[in-house]
């Protein structure tokens, strides 16, 4: 079995249950903008994505001035006046548990901005678990490799010691282009037969399940132990 010394998380989708919300934001913007509002599927295809390349994905006809517009409305959306919960997935916190106390370095590479990311990072508690992160705002869109390429050169760590773990088809095929091993995740925006497409190591059904690919002996005799 391959040992990794570095696991990459994408974020929506992948650790929070945050899909329905952004689908349901983005076209709820729409809406409200007199534009044409996307499909929940055309939605779920640009997840993963900069808002830039999303919005200009959803509506190549746009102005940067309505786009600048769509931006500020979906802000307002998401932070203000949406509802939709968006909890983390079920198992979250005692995989990123058990990675920690294994040694493994965590870090994550996500379609949100800097300021959605220490957002999220605080309201869950989770920043403590993430050595380094990258954002949509700080390198090129997925599916760029730029975000895992920056990582890997900030903490030192080969290509063939790290994985991408991501429930979109860009966080994989940010991954192939990295140079890097991928697994999907099939329950945030791409099913299996569309994460397939990126020909990852495996794709699973639930968080808990990514330590079947992970392990190493250290974690058969931990948990042998238990």
């Amino acid at each position: 079995m391959r040992h990794y010394e570095l696991v990459i998380f994408d974020w929506d989708g992948t650790l929070m249950d945050s899909v329905g919300k952004i689908v349901d934001c983005m076209q709820q913007s729409a809406l409200t903008l007199n534009m044409p509002m996307p499909t929940e599927q055309a939605v779920r295809d640009i997840i993963g994505l900069s808002m830039d390349e999303a919005l200009t994905i959803l509506h190549p006809n746009g102005s940067a001035e309505l786009q600048a517009d769509m931006k500020e409305v979906y802000r307002q959306q998401y932070l203000e006046l949406n509802q939709t919960p968006s909890p983390l997935f079920d198992g979250v916190e005692d995989l990123l548990t058990t990675l920690n106390g294994l040694g493994y370095k965590l870090a994550v590479a996500t379609g949100k901005a800097r300021a959605g990311l220490n957002r999220v990072l605080t309201a869950t508690e989770l920043g403590r678990y993430f050595v380094a992160s990258r954002c949509a705002d700080e390198a090129a869109s997925k599916p760029s490799p730029e975000m895992i390429l920056q990582l890997l050169k900030e903490l030192d760590i080969s290509p063939d010691k790290a994985v991408m773990i991501g429930d979109s088809i860009h966080d994989l095929n940010m991954a192939n282009n990295a140079g890097i091993h991928a697994i999907g995740v099939d329950y945030g925006a791409h099913d299996q037969n569309k994460l397939s497409q990126a020909n990852p190591k495996a794709v699973i059904s639930s968080p808990m399940e990514l330590l079947k690919h992970l392990s190493t002996k250290q974690f058969y005799l931990q948990r042998d132990n238990l």
